[in-house]
């Protein structure tokens, strides 16, 4: 397909290897824009065809026996006689044709036979061999019964702009969290991309993420949360604006290179800007101070092990005191839109309303050891989860 092209009256475009897959330029290639599903997982080719053989014979071998144990009332017009040759040949073109009339079943028990057996083993052995069309019929069928079925249930999901390094790593974390794999759309404009994401999982759209049609078909409008992660600023501005557009209430959040357009994203209706090589280079330079602070610093932002940094409410028991004496470890406020340092002598005492942002030990999942640096203790309470 080449640049230009239509799919269903609209254009679509991915960029050629090697540059931005969700920049639109001169030299991009259009792919048309769908949603693809997790697959289940089933036989390969090899094998269904061996199982479908594997039937096949076992149907013919029932037919066989059946008329071999009541060989005496079956006709050859050759002989006379009906010998296992004779089965066999008579239960082959029997499934397979009307038969040939040169064998023939003249006693009343053997016509029984044919019409209450041999006649059901025809028809399943007819259904074996055209098993492989009927089920290419059916697929776009259940597919779209898939589909259908995907949109009415999905609501307040999570879509995933991008499934490269960024994306990845931010869906780890969700998935950390508790979030489900149902619960995540990936878009982007790569097939391969989708279908890696596929095969572990997660439901992707294939188009250009700054197109309004191509979030819609990731039903961005329902969603309660978009984490944008391309790998170009202009193109996370343009697909900000977009989900924006559609979407005035979920929390967006976003990725950019360089520090300078983070407030051009903010602007475009991204909640949270995350400056990915600012941020990298501060957790360089704190490593090279001191690698032990670095170390629990990218602890606390790799979710489940070790140290985990939450968001949760103030619990009743906690209301009136001040954040030193909670039994979590404080680090801020949030109440309403302000966000409160530890130490400001305005986020105490807590309030019903408000929420808090703690460091808290993560719990390991059932029959995992500890893994990773030893990390100093922290004061555990019931209500560490949110």
């Amino acid at each position: 397909m080449g640049p230009g092209n239509a799919v269903d009256g609209r254009v679509f475009h991915v960029k050629l290897p090697g540059h931005d897959a969700m920049a639109r330029r001169a030299d991009e290639h259009v792919v048309p824009t769908r949603v693809m599903l997790p697959r289940r997982v089933v036989d390969g080719p090899a094998r269904q065809v061996g199982k479908r053989l594997l039937m096949a014979l076992l149907v013919l071998a029932a037919t066989v026996l059946i008329v071999w144990l009541d060989r005496a009332g079956y006709n050859d017009n050759a002989d006379g006689k009906v010998d296992l040759l004779d089965a066999v040949y008579y239960a082959t073109v029997t499934l397979s044709t009307t038969g040939y009339g040169d064998i023939t079943p003249y006693s009343d028990g053997a016509r029984l036979i044919n019409v209450v057996l041999v006649t059901p083993l025809r028809v399943m052995f007819l259904i074996i061999l055209v098993g492989t069309t009927l089920e290419v019929l059916t697929e776009r069928t259940r597919e779209d019964f898939r589909l259908k079925r995907w949109r009415s249930n999905l609501r307040d999901h999570t879509v995933v702009v991008g499934f490269g390094t960024k994306g990845r790593s931010a869906i780890q974390t969700l998935c950390a969290t508790g979030l489900p794999k149902e619960q995540i759309v990936i878009v982007d404009p790569a097939s391969k991309v989708i279908e890696a994401a596929n095969a572990e999982g997660f439901t992707g759209v294939v188009g250009d993420a700054t197109r309004s049609d191509v979030l819609l078909r990731a039903e961005l409008q329902k969603a309660r949360q978009i984490i944008i992660a391309t790998q170009r600023d202009d193109t996370a501005v343009l697909v900000a604006l977009t989900a924006r557009q559609l979407n005035r209430g979920a929390k967006i959040v976003a990725a950019v290179r360089e520090e300078e357009n983070a407030p051009l994203l903010r602007q475009s209706g991204a909640d949270a800007v995350i400056t990915s090589a600012s941020a990298a280079g501060r957790l360089l330079g704190l490593s090279v101070l001191s690698p032990s602070a670095g170390t629990v610093m990218e602890d606390l932002i790799q979710q489940g092990s070790g140290l985990d940094l939450i968001e949760r409410p103030v619990i009743k028991a906690e209301v009136g005191k001040s954040v030193r004496e909670t039994e979590d470890l404080v680090v801020s406020v949030l109440r309403g839109h302000r966000l409160l340092g530890y130490d400001d002598p305005a986020a105490s005492p807590l309030q019903l309303t408000d929420r808090v942002i703690t460091i808290v030990r993560a719990t390991p999942p059932p029959g995992s050891g500890p893994s990773g640096p030893s990390l100093p203790h922290l004061p555990m309470s019931p209500h560490h989860r949110p």
